[in-house]
């Protein structure tokens, strides 16, 4: 690690809180996991295939019917940040302020998120961010599968729009949904994955990182996080 990594590195334990280090364990290494598995469409009565731009899906999304979350949502938190962007962050679902604002990442887990892109010189105007879920379940509580279910659709699509050079996955729920997998996040953040798409032509690189909110619970693991954030500043640079 170079000095001035070094340096980014404290700065950024410094703003996330962390105020004792941990001793380095060694690490467990698993060989990335493809997406091979067929994506799983569901049909809606306005076909969902046919959209083609950012606005279309929102629109879509505002006057689904589908999941029964969004009867019981203030908003409908579809995306933010840079549209153009080569980065796409997916998260799992809005919390508190996030329906209440309707905007992704905007609470506390979201503040936290603005210190991690810093440490690697991004901002949210360099990157774009959205859910699995566009609804906040109640309670603040995780989506069941059946929620998971019935918004990949929306997911899928946004992914197909936006076509970036980079997935990164925050927390166990995205990981699971968009990976098509039932390993935990412990197995596999930190290492590169493809998120292949029936429309996209080549596989997109994909790194799974625990969610900012599990980083405020648990900051003894913000370590772990930079260093899964290094190695997507370092997929960026090539």
């Amino acid at each position: 690690m170079s000095i001035n990594s070094n340096f980014s590195y404290l700065f950024f334990l410094k703003d996330s809180g962390v105020n004792s280090f941990l001793q380095n364990s060694p690490n467990k290494h698993y060989k990335a996991t493809k997406n091979n598995a067929p994506l799983n469409r569901v049909s809606h009565p306005n076909n969902i295939q046919n959209i083609e731009s950012l606005n279309q899906l929102e629109g879509f999304i505002k006057t689904s019917n589908n999941c029964p979350l969004k009867n019981q949502a203030l908003n409908t938190v579809f995306a933010d940040g840079n549209p153009s962007s080569k980065i796409m962050l997916i998260g799992e679902a809005p919390g508190a302020e996030e329906d209440k604002l309707g905007k992704p990442f905007v609470g506390a887990a979201g503040q936290l998120l603005n210190k991690m892109l810093a440490a690697i010189n991004l901002d949210r105007n360099s990157v774009y961010i959205t859910n699995i879920v566009p609804w906040r379940p109640p309670n603040n509580r995780a989506p069941n599968t059946e929620e998971i279910l019935q918004c990949l659709p929306f997911i899928q699509k946004h992914i197909e729009i936006i076509q970036p050079s980079i997935l990164v996955l925050l927390g166990g729920t995205a990981t699971k949904a968009i990976l098509a997998t039932t390993l935990g996040i412990t197995k596999l953040r930190g290492k590169w994955h493809e998120y292949n798409s029936l429309i996209i032509k080549e596989p997109i690189p994909t790194m799974a990182m625990y969610h900012p909110a599990f980083l405020l619970r648990s900051p003894g693991h913000k370590k772990e996080a930079w260093e899964d954030l290094q190695k997507i500043q370092k997929k960026l640079q090539l």
